[in-house]
């Protein structure tokens, strides 16, 4: 079955950094365009960055572009998001999962406070 494992999450300062990671079995990650996604407490889940099968193209969401960059290794089946001068408004649980039709079996996500 799809499983995520989502890590890298923690408290920080505003202007801090934290590197998320992701592993994705049960499925060929390498055939799909991979996303973060982020959930805030109180808000829907929204798209973060996404990451084309490819490696060639890359899209982010405009509240982080320039700040956070997305990666991936296809071969250990792994997506990355490194988060830079991460703001109060980063708080919240983040999630990774395919781009287009996530499956509906999202991992448990990774907590990310940014506060002083």
């Amino acid at each position: 079955q799809v499983e995520f494992v989502e890590s890298g999450g923690g408290l920080v300062q505003p202007g801090e950094s934290l590197r998320l990671s992701c592993v994705g079995s049960g499925f060929t990650f390498r055939d799909y365009d991979m996303s973060w996604f982020r959930q805030a407490p109180g808000k829907e889940r929204e798209l973060v960055a996404t990451i084309r099968l490819s490696l060639r193209d890359i899209m982010y969401s405009d509240f982080v572009k320039g700040r956070f960059t997305i990666s991936r290794d296809n071969d250990k089946n792994t997506l990355w998001l490194q988060m830079n001068n991460l703001q109060p408004e980063d708080t919240g649980v983040y999630y990774c999962n395919k781009r287009w039709i996530p499956f509906p079996s999202w991992g448990q996500g990774t907590q990310v406070t940014v506060s002083s």
